[in-house]
């Protein structure tokens, strides 16, 4: 790993160790890490053997411990800690490390409710240590293509944003998303749409009003696997948002109408399985995506020339992570705010104690 020859203390790496080696540790984080000159990467903790073993092989200069509460031992040493495992391990594990003096990245979902985010978030300011949380969907390279078009008023005056996170998962599994209790964050909603919401809080802002559909589709299913969210915003836009483990062929990723026309994208992001298959972020070809991929942008009505391929921004992960190193040596504004996070998961408790059957 290359990195930063200290000279002073603020020009060190920033010390970090990540909680979890499962998908958020092993490709949303660590690779991130260790590729930026900002951190080093030096302790890893996960229970599962396998797991250990692997984390060994991808990361070598990394410790591996055990679990948070080994890692609890070196924080002295540590400036950061990831907390890449289930929500319902956030609250522990944060209060934990804010006590000893360790700065903070939450994965999403943030918390199991507004209580533990609360919670949270007063332990942070207590202690003056910067509480960030994981919201790397913000820097989808559709979503950018998105806020681009938005911000050029090439739409006119946006009234309706469709967004959808669908995959196909015909059978419950083992995990967390699966079989832990939404009273401690598990199932669809909170999983896929703490994206969704995020997303949309950040294009159109605050809310006055909100319906939901929490449903559980598959056999023997306990958590909500296919799901609607709808946010009527306070600027006047509507955001229609579907999460779904059932998705066999899904809609479009994302349809924005406006009053001078639409813009609509097919296919997910593509950074999670290029970096699922190896691709690092400082490649060259990490976040681009092909000209087959690209959204329409246009009105597909008779007397207007057909809509047109917009190409899609390029996508930036690591942008979260150049935020992070910013917070954390005080020379910028944190890339998600906790209070951000905190409306998301407010909007996430209030489904659920509205929706018979998902508490």
């Amino acid at each position: 790993m290359t990195s930063i020859t200290p000279e002073t203390e603020a020009d060190r790496p920033i010390r970090v160790g990540v909680v979890g080696y499962g998908l958020a540790g092993k490709v949303f984080h660590c690779p991130f890490i260790e590729a930026s000159p900002s951190f080093s990467l030096d302790f890893i903790a996960t229970n599962d053997s396998s797991r250990r073993r692997q984390a060994q092989r991808d990361h070598p200069k990394a410790t591996i411990v055990a679990d948070s509460n080994e890692l609890l031992d070196h924080a002295p040493g540590l400036d950061l800690v990831v907390l890449a495992g289930p929500p319902s391990t956030h609250l522990a594990q944060g209060m934990a490390f804010l006590d000893r003096g360790v700065g903070l990245v939450v994965d999403k979902p943030f918390a199991a409710s507004v209580a533990d985010a609360e919670r949270l978030i007063q332990k942070a300011e207590e202690a003056d240590k910067p509480l960030i949380v994981f919201q790397n969907r913000r820097w989808d390279g559709d979503f950018l293509t998105i806020k681009k078009i938005i911000a050029a008023g090439e739409l006119g005056k946006i009234y309706q944003f469709e967004s959808s996170f669908e995959h196909w998962a015909p059978e419950a599994d083992t995990k967390w998303q699966d079989v832990t209790p939404p009273s401690l964050g598990g199932g669809v909603a909170f999983d896929l749409g703490s994206h969704l919401i995020d997303q949309a809080l950040v294009l159109f802002g605050p809310v006055s009003n909100v319906r939901s559909d929490l449903r559980t589709v598959r056999a023997g299913g306990g958590n909500d696997d296919a799901s609607y969210i709808e946010l009527h915003h306070k600027s006047g836009v509507c955001s229609r948002l579907w999460m779904s483990r059932l998705g066999g062929q899904p809609g479009p990723r994302f349809r924005v109408l406006g009053t001078g026309g639409a813009y609509v994208s097919y296919g997910l992001d593509g950074q999670e399985p290029a970096l699922a298959s190896g691709l690092l972020p400082d490649d060259d070809r990490y976040g681009i995506m092909p000209e087959e991929t690209w959204g329409t942008l246009g009105i597909s009505a008779a007397g207007y020339p057909p809509p047109s391929k917009v190409p899609t921004e390029r996508g930036s992960y690591p942008a979260f992570y150049e935020g992070v190193a910013a917070a954390i040596r005080g020379t910028g504004a944190a890339p998600v705010a906790p209070h951000e996070a905190l409306e998301v998961v407010k909007i996430l408790e209030r489904i659920h104690k509205e929706s018979p059957g998902h508490p």
